[in-house]
């Protein structure tokens, strides 16, 4: 029996686990933005920001 298909199944679970990462990673980065921007806008600066 040919080992092909647990190669491939092991390619496909691989980049289905990096998209999930990836898109986890997109929707945090998204929630964090909004975040921010409402702290923002209630008057709370960023540390970074103070000279």
């Amino acid at each position: 029996m040919s080992h092909t298909f647990f190669i491939a199944l092991s390619y496909i679970l691989t980049a289905l686990v990096v998209a999930g990462l990836i898109l986890r990673a997109v929707i945090d980065h998204r929630i964090q933005a909004r975040a921010l921007a409402e702290l923002e806008s209630r008057g709370v600066g960023r540390r970074s920001r103070r000279g």
